[in-house]
C-alpha cells in the first residue's frame, strides 16, 4: 500500500482508525483481575493508547530492527538507563552525571535520530545517570473506545498438566501419575467489540525531533498490519477494520479536529440487535469537508 500522499511531515494529521477483538481480550485491567477494560459506566470497553503504542513499537521493533535509526527506546523488559548510556558513549560523554544544557541538548538529539519511539512519540529521560532531557512527541493517540457495550466474561480453564508434584491430591503418591488431578484457570475475554481510536500527528513537534516521511509512512503501515504480528491465544481474533486520515493543508490546521471526527458515524445495522462482525456495522462519512483539508480512507470499514 502507498502511503506517500499522507507522509509530508509539514503538514497535519487527523486520524481515526477502527479495529475488532472477537473472543480475546484486548487490554487487560490488573485492577480487576485482567478483566477486558471497560467504562463501568456505559460498559463500553477500553484500550488504553499506552496498549496501543505498545503495538506500532513492537511492530517497528520487528520489522525495521536492522534500520539504521529505527531501534526502540521502551523495548520489552528493557531498561532504559541502558539505551540512554549509548547516547553518552557515541558522543563520548564521559560523565554519566552530566547535566550541562549542550550535553544534554546532545544526548536528546541523539535519542531523537536513533529511536523511532522517541521521535514519534516522545519520552522522558531527564534521570540522574545518563541525562538525555525530555521529548514531547507529534503523535498522540486517545484511548480506545469500543463503539457499543461490551460483556466482559471469565471463564474456567482447565489442564491436565501440573507444574509441581506437590500440586497434585496429597493422598496420591508422586509416582501414579495417571491418578492425579488437573488444575483449574481463568481466561477473560470480549465476544466481539469494534474499538474506535483517534490520533492526532503535529508538525510542529515534528520539527523539532527529526521526524522523516518514512517514519509517518511506516506509522500508517503498522496500524494497518500491527495485529498481525502479536497475535496470542488470549487476544483472540484483532484487526484493523477502518483507518480514516484528515489531512491539513496548514501546520496549524484548516479545521478542529472533533468537526472532522464528526463527520463519521459508525452504526449498528437496523436489523442487528447483538454485533459478532464488523459486518453488522455500517459507517455514514459526511464527504464535504472544510477548506483545505482531505480525507483519506486508507482501510474503510465494509
Amino acid at each position: 500500500m502507498n502511503f506517500k500522499n499522507i507522509s509530508d511531515v509539514d503538514k497535519r494529521y487527523d486520524f481515526m482508525m477502527l479495529f475488532d477483538v472477537t473472543d480475546g481480550n484486548p487490554n487487560g485491567d490488573p485492577d480487576a483481575g485482567n478483566l477486558p477494560r471497560v467504562d463501568p459506566e456505559t460498559m463500553q470497553g477500553i484500550v488504553t493508547d499506552v496498549a496501543l503504542k505498545r503495538k506500532v513499537r513492537d511492530y517497528v521493533q520487528l520489522t525495521r530492527h536492522d534500520t539504521e535509526g529505527y531501534d526502540i527506546f521502551v523495548k520489552q523488559r528493557g531498561i532504559l538507563t541502558r539505551e540512554q548510556q549509548k547516547a553518552f558513549a557515541a558522543l563520548e560523554i564521559e560523565d554519566e552525571n552530566e547535566k550541562s544544557i549542550s550535553k544534554v541538548n546532545d544526548a536528546r538529539e541523539w535519542m531523537c535520530a536513533n529511536y523511532y519511539d522517541v521521535r514519534m512519540f516522545g519520552a522522558v529521560m531527564a534521570t540522574k545517570k545518563y541525562n538525555a532531557g525530555q521529548v514531547r512527541g507529534p503523535l498522540q493517540l486517545t484511548f480506545a473506545r469500543s463503539c457499543d457495550p461490551i460483556t466482559p466474561l471469565d471463564i474456567t480453564i482447565t489442564r491436565v498438566a501440573l507444574t509441581n508434584p506437590s500440586d497434585s491430591d496429597k493422598n496420591v503418591p508422586e509416582d501414579e501419575t495417571e491418578a492425579r488431578h488437573g488444575q483449574m484457570g481463568r481466561k477473560a475475554y470480549v465476544p466481539y467489540g469494534l474499538y474506535t481510536v483517534y490520533g492526532f500527528y503535529s508538525p510542529a513537534f515534528a520539527k523539532q525531533t527529526g521526524v522523516s516521511s518514512k517514519d509517518l509512512e511506516i506509522l500508517w503501515e503498522s496500524l494497518i498490519n500491527m495485529w498481525d504480528l502479536d497475535r496470542s491465544a488470549a487476544r483472540g481474533r484483532m484487526a484493523t477494520r477502518g483507518l480514516y486520515v484528515f489531512e491539513h493543508e496548514s501546520v496549524y490546521g484548516n479545521a478542529p479536529s472533533h468537526l472532522l471526527f464528526d463527520k463519521i458515524k459508525i452504526s449498528k445495522k437496523d436489523s442487528v440487535e447483538i454485533p459478532r462482525s464488523s459486518n453488522d456495522y455500517k459507517i455514514d462519512i459526511d464527504k464535504e469537508m472544510p477548506t483545505s483539508v482531505n480525507l483519506h480512507e486508507i482501510v474503510k470499514l465494509k
